[in-house]
């Protein structure tokens, strides 16, 4: 299991990061999901047997986040 946090531009409320951990949550491989409003983060626990960045990547793109250059 691994652990990632990516920085999302646009989590500006607890709905977005309702949102947010609903969509990291239907990716194949992702055990959990965390979304911080406060600082604009989502941190994910994986298996990367399963799942990859870019599997994460797409799916908060796709629920209408924008990511932030780490």
């Amino acid at each position: 299991m691994q652990e990632k946090t990516f920085k999302i531009s646009n989590l500006n409320s607890d709905e977005d990061a309702t949102k947010l951990n609903g969509a990291m949550l239907g990716v194949w491989g992702i055990s959990g999901a965390e979304a911080s409003v406060q600082h604009k983060t989502v941190t994910i626990k994986f298996d990367e047997r399963m799942s990859s960045q870019e599997d994460f990547m797409q799916a908060v793109r796709e629920a209408g986040f924008d990511l932030t250059s780490e």
